[in-house]
């Protein structure tokens, strides 16, 4: 091993460190008092729940375990956008488990607990996968009502969803473990089955406070909307549970009794690890975003037995195609090399830019996969497209066009692992997440941008600068180098991994060794729900 390598392997297991010592915390929720609240209450935890629920040791992922991250401070904070979110396996049948965590504002909805509950719905039409609700929420967090209530993407729409999965049958099952007020009230019983928890789980569209001020009713919440209520009296929900694990062991049954789905017929054989060692990604990783690096020997280390088929391996050498298996899967891979290399005319080509003959072959890569029903996976450190005036007579928008349409008209699904660079176009090029990848995430090395941090502050340090000359203000070496430092330090924050994260730009950031076991777990979702229409790019300019 090389000297660069073990600074390599150092930077990226400090980043991995990092990683895991944020998960503790965005673990903890609302805090360590208010879970000892919630256990006094006779309650489990959101996460203690969906351990509970699914099946012991069996492969699970979870979606968006840093929503919220750095967002509302002013209001106390949104750790993981206060909901839960796991794809993982009930009585050996895939599912997706959403529980609102009751420890962060009570399991108010904020706008981003909106957005990911729309995810999780978004992922679960997809794939047809079961989705299980775990209800324990007090509402719409009444401060930001205006950012959460009224317009498409808000809280409305999930019921809509509900309406929509229920007639496209996907299984949905709810369990009241605690408040459901309100708007709220209508996901659980708009849910095939709902059951709730005597004593703590509660529905109703107005409590008793809103019920004395409204009509001058006196009534307590439990008489108004509990267990006994609604399982004996309104018959709203089907099953009353004695606790939180007897409803939870109630939707295992159910589940266990749904029967075997239509598969899509993706191609799978015994999965085979990789021959070279995966943990070997940590030292050829570079410490710098702009340091050079050989892509296949990141791929070696994700697929079955380090072997893949490459495709036009000697055409458009800055973008990697292949075909190969991950944990059995056949897959067909796009990636970045991000070495430089020489094309047929010996001319050089910086890696991690996609040039003509790059997109190109893409281009076709992509509709082989539709053509042979493989699913595709993106692995992203790119650039952006190749600019300046060779390109651009040489046709590199047209080109890199072919590919985006292809990417975006593809029918098999598409997963994207962004390793480092997501710049600019080659972000939507390489299937970012305004191309509906089925799943997105990120290793912590990735940075997402419209352009790197160094050049975009030095056009807008440049621009600044230029407005305060205009003003009559001397800008000497000096200050350029402060407002330069000003908007890199500003900037360097919007490119992390976490902010992207928190946005749900991405699904996740993971460790790159849980790399294979995402892509495994997302085609098998992805196998729920068979292609329902055929692969046509459409109008291109050839």
């Amino acid at each position: 091993m090389d000297i660069n390598f073990n600074k390599n392997e150092d930077h990226n297991k400090l980043l991995l460190s990092d990683l895991k010592n944020r998960f503790a915390q965005v673990k903890l929720g609302g805090g360590q008092k208010r879970i000892e609240k919630l256990h006094a209450e006779g309650k489990m935890t959101a996460r203690e729940r969906i351990d509970y629920l699914l099946d012991e040791k069996a492969k699970s992922i979870e979606i968006g375990a840093f929503v919220g991250d750095g967002m509302y401070k002013e209001h106390g904070g949104c750790p993981s956008g206060g909901v839960v979110v796991k794809i993982g396996f009930i009585s050996g049948k895939q599912c997706i488990v959403v529980a609102n965590d009751a420890t962060v504002k009570a399991g108010a909805w904020f706008p981003i607990t909106g957005k990911k509950n729309l995810r999780a719905q978004e992922i679960a039409m997809e794939n047809r996968l079961p989705i299980i609700y775990l209800v324990d929420s007090a509402g719409v967090y009444l401060p930001m009502q205006d950012e959460i209530f009224p317009d498409k993407e808000h809280f409305g729409r999930i019921f809509r969803n509900n309406a929509i999965m229920s007639s496209m049958g996907i299984t949905q099952i709810a369990a009241v473990m605690g408040s459901c007020v309100a708007g709220g009230a209508y996901l659980p019983i708009m849910s095939d089955e709902a059951m709730i928890v005597d004593k703590t789980g509660s529905i109703f569209l107005a409590g008793s406070y809103l019920v004395k001020a409204a009509i001058g009713e006196t009534i307590d919440n439990e008489t108004l909307g509990g267990a006994t209520t609604h399982c004996e009296i309104s018959g709203v929900t089907d099953y009353k549970a004695k606790d939180d694990k007897d409803a939870l062991d109630r939707i295992k049954s159910i589940v266990g009794k749904i029967g075997d789905f239509d598969k899509a017929g993706y191609n799978r054989v015994k999965a085979e690890k990789p021959a070279l060692e995966p943990k070997d990604i940590y030292g050829i990783l570079p410490k710098s975003r702009a340091d050079q690096y050989d892509m296949y020997e990141i791929i070696k280390r994700l697929v079955d037995n380090s072997e893949f088929d490459e495709y036009k391996g000697g055409y458009g050498k800055t973008l990697i195609t292949a075909y190969a298996r991950i944990d059995g899967w056949a897959v067909g891979i796009v990636a970045n090399q991000r070495k430089i290399v020489k094309n047929a005319k010996g001319e050089m080509q910086f890696g991690g830019a996609i040039y003509s003959d790059s997109a190109d072959k893409a281009t076709r890569f992509i509709a082989n996969c539709n053509q042979k029903k493989i699913p595709l996976v993106f692995v992203q450190d790119v650039t952006g497209f190749m600019v300046g005036s060779k390109s651009e007579h040489g046709g590199i928008i047209k080109d890199g066009a072919k590919m985006v349409n292809a990417m975006a008209n593809s029918v098999v699904p598409k997963f994207t692992v962004i390793v480092g660079n997501s710049y600019g176009a080659g972000n939507y090029a390489m299937c970012g997440k305004a191309y509906d990848p089925r799943l997105i995430f990120a290793w912590p090395s990735a940075e997402l941008a419209v352009m790197g941090g160094t050049q975009a502050a030095k056009v807008l340090a440049q621009i600044e600068a230029s407005s305060l000359k205009a003003k009559g203000e001397v800008i000497d070496e000096v200050k350029e180098k402060e407002l330069f430092d000003k908007i890199k330090a500003r900037y360097d924050e919007q490119v992390s991994p976490y902010y992207a994260a928190s946005r749900l730009w991405t699904d996740a950031i993971i460790d790159p060794l849980e790399t294979r076991n995402w892509i495994s777990m997302g085609i098998e979702a992805a196998n729920h729900a068979p292609i329902e229409k055929q692969f046509n790019l459409g109008v291109i300019q050839v």
